[in-house]
C-alpha cells in the first residue's frame, strides 16, 4: 500500500473505501475510481468492480484523515441532500437503485466506512469529538462531481445506524432525513428466511443493537429477531419525534420516491419522470422486475412468528403509523393554507 504526499495530492478521481485502526492510528484506504459512477445496489459492489482494474490492483493508497480533512477544506463536495435511514428489508435498496440510475444524483448505498466512523467511539471513546469532522469529510469526498452532471447526494445508511442518527445530525444539522419502516411481520420473516448480520448475535460487532440484545442471545429465534425488529422501528420513532425524520412506509414505494419524497431527495420534475420509468425493475437482481413480496412473506410464517411479532415490533409499528399520519396531515394542512 503506497503512500503519498497528501498535502500535495489531488484525490478528485479518488474515493475512501475503507476505514481501519492499527497501532492506535486511524487510516483511510483509497481506490481510483475516476468516473465510474455508485451504481451497483451496495457500495460494496462498486468497491469490487473498481478493484478489478489493473491500476487498483498495483496502486493502493492509504492515508491519515489529515488528508481527507486537507481534501475537503481544498475540494469541498457536495452537501448531502437527503440521508435514509431504516427497519431493514423495507425498501430501500429499491430506492437508492432508482436515484442511482440519476445522472443528476451520486447514492451512497450503506458505505462500510461511513458505517465505522459512526460507530467508532464504542470501542474507542477518544474519537468522540473527531467523530462529526470525520463524517462530513467523508460525504465530502463522496460528494465530489466526478462526472459533471451530479447535483444531489443521497446516503442510505446501515439499519443499525439509526442508534448513530444524533452523531449524524451533529455533522450535518441542515440534512432532512427520512425513515423507511414496514410491517414487522414481512421484517421478520424475511430475516427468518435470510438473515442480516445484525440478526445473528455476536456478528455485528460494537453497537447498541448488540447492547441490548445481550441477555437474550440464548432466546428461541424468531423471539430474537422480533426483538431486534422491534428495538429497531422503536428507536426509529423516537429518533423522528426527536430529530424531525419523515417516516415513510414500504407500501408507499416505488410512487413515493417521485411523488411526496421528490423534493426531499432532490428531484426536480425531470428527475422524477426518469425515476418512475426505473420503478420496474428488482433493486438486488437488475435483470428482475420489481414485485412486491409482502404477502408471500406474511404467508410463510406460522402463528408463534406471529405471536412474536405481536409483542415485540407490532406496537412500535403502530406508533410510526400514527406518526406517519399526524406527519402527511401537517403537510397537507400546509399546501392548503399556501
Amino acid at each position: 500500500m503506497a503512500g503519498l504526499n497528501q498535502a500535495t495530492h489531488d484525490w478528485s478521481d479518488w474515493l475512501p473505501i475503507r476505514v481501519s485502526r492499527s497501532d492506535r492510528e486511524w487510516a483511510i484506504d483509497w481506490c481510483r475510481f475516476g468516473q465510474q459512477p455508485l451504481c451497483e445496489p451496495f457500495f460494496r459492489d462498486s468497491v469490487e468492480v473498481a478493484l478489478r482494474r489493473p491500476f487498483n490492483l498495483a496502486f493502493g493508497r492509504r492515508t491519515g484523515f489529515d488528508a481527507l480533512l486537507e481534501w475537503q477544506a481544498r475540494s469541498p463536495g457536495l452537501a448531502p441532500t437527503a440521508f435514509v435511514l431504516h427497519a431493514s428489508r423495507c425498501g430501500s435498496t429499491l430506492l437508492a437503485q432508482v436515484l442511482a440510475g440519476l445522472a443528476s444524483h451520486i447514492v451512497l448505498s450503506e458505505p462500510p466506512p461511513l458505517d465505522a466512523v459512526l460507530r467508532a467511539h464504542h470501542g474507542h471513546s477518544s474519537v468522540a469529538d473527531m467523530q462529526p469532522a470525520w463524517i462530513a469529510a467523508l460525504l465530502s469526498a463522496w460528494g465530489q462531481r466526478r462526472r459533471g452532471t451530479e447535483r444531489a447526494l443521497v446516503a442510505k445508511l446501515d439499519a443499525w445506524n439509526i442508534f448513530e442518527l444524533p452523531l449524524l445530525r451533529r455533522a450535518c444539522p441542515a440534512t432532512p432525513w427520512i425513515y423507511l419502516y414496514r410491517d414487522p411481520l414481512a421484517i421478520v420473516a424475511s430475516h427468518l428466511e435470510e438473515p442480516g448480520r445484525h440478526m445473528v448475535p455476536g456478528l455485528i460487532g460494537a453497537s447498541p443493537v448488540a447492547t441490548a440484545m445481550e441477555e437474550h442471545t440464548m432466546v428461541p429465534r424468531a423471539e430474537y429477531v422480533a426483538r431486534v425488529t422491534g428495538l429497531l422501528l422503536a428507536t426509529g420513532f423516537e429518533q423522528c419525534v426527536a430529530h424531525g425524520g419523515i417516516p415513510v412506509n414500504y407500501d408507499e414505494l416505488p410512487e413515493a420516491i417521485g411523488g411526496r419524497l421528490a423534493g426531499v431527495l432532490g428531484l426536480d420534475a425531470s428527475d422524477a419522470a426518469r425515476a418512475r420509468s426505473g420503478l420496474q425493475r428488482h433493486s438486488k437482481r437488475p435483470r428482475e422486475a420489481f414485485e412486491s413480496d409482502d404477502l408471500r412473506k406474511r404467508e410463510a410464517v406460522g402463528e408463534p412468528v406471529r405471536e412474536q411479532v405481536a409483542r415485540w415490533a407490532m406496537p412500535p409499528y403502530l406508533a410510526l403509523e400514527a406518526l406517519r399520519a399526524k406527519h402527511r396531515q401537517a403537510v397537507a394542512d400546509t399546501r392548503s393554507f399556501s
